[in-house]
């Protein structure tokens, strides 16, 4: 028994968000309009691409990494990544670590960042805009399921340098010390 299709959305196979009645949008100068709390992180708005070094259990490696800040006109961001594992002479290996979330700015310089990873962890961050191109977030939670490493506690910086978009991922276990994660260096795209 096929559930009946709600009013307002298109009926048949779904080929892509463009078809749903509500799209985010990530160019201000389309779709709805900016949400006034969203000043302070703004200038993430939009799709990055480029690559990165990653750590991990596994060792390090290079990686491509797509990123994309949207809006549909309410006072938060939509976040998605998806990273690609790189060979040493950049190469295409592999699907790598994908994430999605929010990034929801309260008050005047607040941030709280929303990421959930298939890998099994869920983050919330709070932190502050530094400035109005630079970003500093801690872990306020981690929740993780029983087969993804142990994780306590990630701090993110993110940051617009010379119109690139900078970041840095630490992460620590139990009572460690924080550790480089991931960092990446993206060019807007969009």
């Amino acid at each position: 028994m096929t559930a009946p299709v709600p009013p307002g959305l298109p009926t048949g196979p779904v080929a892509g968000p463009t078809e749903l009645p509500v799209a985010d949008t990530v160019d201000v100068r389309e779709g709805p309009e900016v949400a006034h709390e969203l000043l302070s992180v703004l200038p993430l708005l939009g799709e990055w691409h480029g690559e990165g070094q990653a750590a991990g259990a596994g060792g390090d490696h290079r990686f491509g990494q797509w990123v994309r800040f949207a809006h549909d006109g309410r006072d938060f961001l939509s976040y998605d990544s998806r990273t690609w594992r790189l060979s040493d002479d950049g190469r295409v290996v592999g699907p790598d670590q994908r994430e999605s979330g929010f990034l929801r700015p309260r008050g005047e310089d607040e941030v709280e960042l929303l990421v959930s990873s298939p890998a099994g962890l869920v983050e919330i961050y709070v932190g502050t805009a530094r400035t109005t191109t630079s970003w500093e977030l801690d872990t306020d939670v981690l929740a993780r399921t029983p087969d993804h490493p142990d994780t306590s506690r990630a701090k993110r910086l993110y940051g617009i340098v010379e119109g690139a978009l900078l970041y840095a991922i630490d992460r620590a276990a139990g009572d460690q010390p924080l550790r480089p994660t991931m960092s990446a260096r993206l060019e807007r795209i969009r």
